[in-house]
């Protein structure tokens, strides 16, 4: 048996098999990343792809994999590389295993602790979020309160956003895109109340991005949304949060109109 990670998603490829994650567990104790393959009498076979050693390949993973289309993993890791995390890929071997590369290792003061996963775009650069660092002793917050980032498809990295407190902090998951090219996330933390908000992040033509909060979690009726959002054709957004005021700790499911 094995203990996913809090928040992970599974992702299927076009062959039917499961992708997933574990934050603890493999032989170094520090995460897997593995794929379930449907059989035929209805049961499903396990297969570790990759066992993270918790020093420069990462540690603990966690959130949502992307998948692209040539088959090749990415997501990211909460510990290791430099200390803070990092942003891996795994791609698959001729001979069944899997090498992993990592893309990005966090320093810090361009983010710290990905918790998020990563969102894959049509062209194939990468989006996520840390759910510390970027602005270093953020409104007493000592580990920062967390950054939204973008690896291009020359896996460039660049941090699109340093989140400050007011308004919003510390994202747990990774945005969701629209067909504009708009990304849209929630923070665990920060606004008025310190309840957490709902954002949205628009690109420029000059390559900067312009952040909006669309909504301020105020605490009643709810608080600190931590999970990925979901839209609609419409443009509505749907999410939950883990708490609310108004039925102790049991959490709401939203929604935000435009």
């Amino acid at each position: 048996m094995f203990r996913p990670s809090q928040g992970t998603n599974l992702v299927f490829d076009s062959a039917g098999n499961l992708y997933g994650e574990t934050a603890v567990g493999g032989a170094s104790g520090d995460g897997t990343v593995f794929r379930l393959t449907p059989n035929s009498d209805g049961t499903w076979t396990e297969e570790v792809l990759y066992t993270f050693t918790g020093g420069s390949d990462g540690g603990n993973p966690s959130g949502r994999l992307g998948l692209d289309a040539a088959g090749n993993l990415y997501g990211t890791a909460s510990s290791g590389g430099a200390g803070y995390g990092v942003v891996f890929e795994l791609t698959p071997n001729s001979d069944g295993t899997w090498t992993e590369n990592v893309l990005h290792s966090f320093t810090l003061k361009d983010g710290s602790d990905p918790l998020s996963g990563v969102t894959l775009d049509t062209a194939g650069n990468l989006y996520g979020t840390t759910s510390l660092g970027g602005i270093l002793n953020c409104q007493s917050r000592d580990g920062g309160c967390g950054v939204a980032f973008k690896l291009d498809t020359s896996r460039k990295y660049s941090v699109l956003h340093k989140f400050a407190n007011h308004p919003g902090a510390n994202p747990y998951v990774s945005p969701i895109l629209d067909a504009a090219g708009n990304l849209y996330g929630a923070t665990h933390a920060g606004g008025p109340a310190d309840a957490g908000v709902i954002f949205k992040l628009a690109p420029a033509s000059n390559g900067t991005w312009a952040f909006t909060v669309l909504h301020v979690f105020q605490g009643k009726p709810a608080e600190q949304p931590d999970a990925r959002l979901v839209l609609d054709k419409a443009g509505n957004l749907y999410g939950t949060t883990s708490n609310s005021s108004a039925n102790g700790s049991g959490g709401v499911v939203f929604e935000i109109t435009p």
